[in-house]
């Protein structure tokens, strides 16, 4: 916390200093009194002193002083807003692993209803993307703050195909980190990652990793899947299907996320889902500000001023 008008805290010293006088003033009343009276009898002179209790309202009206003069001082806090430049391209893996039941009503389907359900809650300055990949990446929608166009391009999220993680990664980060004019900065951006199988072709994501790290995009991946996972696949001769088993690979989208400054998840249901893509979009997409929060404490002080008219209203039967 930081002070626009720093000086005005002098004040303080004031009020210290009349805590002083005030203390010093209890004292030498208390040892007149005792000058003029024996202080074993002082108890029946005066059984019911106050004592303790009469200092209580003072204190605290001293405290709500101390509150205004510190509000006086306009305080100054940085606090995380949104920021209206941020994008996040949500990329999800569509290869036919994807159709695997392991995960209601499949994997697929699950990742989009949590991906509509992150779009409903992230801020709304802050732009979304869509990307769809198998074995290459299709952008379905540019970062839009257009919520309606970014739910028509999850509807079209269709399995098939095979797993090119990197390149998806790779495509993601040119529309995230397009060409800057001289002296501009970067805005936001990160990747959400979304993905059930190990990548089977194109560039190591791992290595892509590495470059998101050097633009300042942090990629949050999700696993999707268990590894009983399975799917079926047409036979080579075109009679029957196989059973072909599609287990997760959590591990390459750990080192993913840890190398991109990202986080990795792992999720078996929609449900699941829903809480990663909640915490994502509480963490992206925001900048510090700095503002003022002297209301905070006019309202302590308020508050302290009922508190201590209403101790001195219980004790003594008067305001003050």
């Amino acid at each position: 916390m930081s002070f626009e008008s720093p000086l005005v805290l002098l004040a303080l010293a004031l009020l210290v200093a009349g805590a002083v006088a005030y203390a010093v003033l209890v004292r030498r009343r208390a040892r007149s009194a005792a000058a003029f009276a024996n202080p074993a009898l002082l108890a029946n002179v005066a059984p019911s002193a106050p004592r303790w209790r009469r200092h209580v309202p003072s204190a605290i009206l001293a405290l709500a002083l101390a509150a205004l003069i510190v509000a006086a001082a306009k305080p100054v806090a940085t606090v995380a807003v949104p920021d209206e430049r941020a994008s996040i391209m949500l990329v999800t893996d569509v290869s036919g692993s994807m159709t695997s039941k392991d995960v209601a009503p499949n994997r697929l389907d699950a990742a989009r209803s949590a991906a509509q359900r992150f779009v409903d809650d992230v801020p709304a300055a802050v732009r979304v993307g869509v990307m769809a990949f198998n074995q290459r990446p299709r952008t379905l929608q540019r970062p839009t703050r257009d919520r309606a166009l970014v739910a028509e391009a999850l509807d079209k999220l269709e399995p098939s195909g095979g797993t090119a993680t990197g390149d998806a990664m790779k495509a993601a980060l040119q529309l995230l980190r397009p060409p800057l004019e001289p002296g501009e900065d970067p805005a936001p951006a990160a990747i959400v990652l979304l993905s059930d199988g190990e990548s089977v072709r194109g560039a190591d994501p791992v290595d892509v990793a590495g470059e998101a790290e050097e633009a300042g995009v942090p990629v949050y991946t999700v696993a999707l899947g268990t590894p009983d996972g399975t799917i079926e696949v047409p036979r080579a001769n075109g009679q029957g299907t196989i059973t072909r088993e599609v287990p997760p690979d959590p591990e390459t989208l750990a080192e993913i996320a840890r190398i991109s400054g990202g986080e990795a998840y792992t999720a078996n249901d929609a449900d699941e889902l829903g809480v990663v893509y909640d915490r994502l979009g509480s963490q992206v997409g925001t900048r510090d500000e700095e503002r003022q929060i002297g209301h905070w404490f006019v309202g302590g002080a308020l508050a302290l001023l009922l508190v201590g008219s209403g101790a001195s209203l219980a004790f003594f039967g008067r305001l003050v």
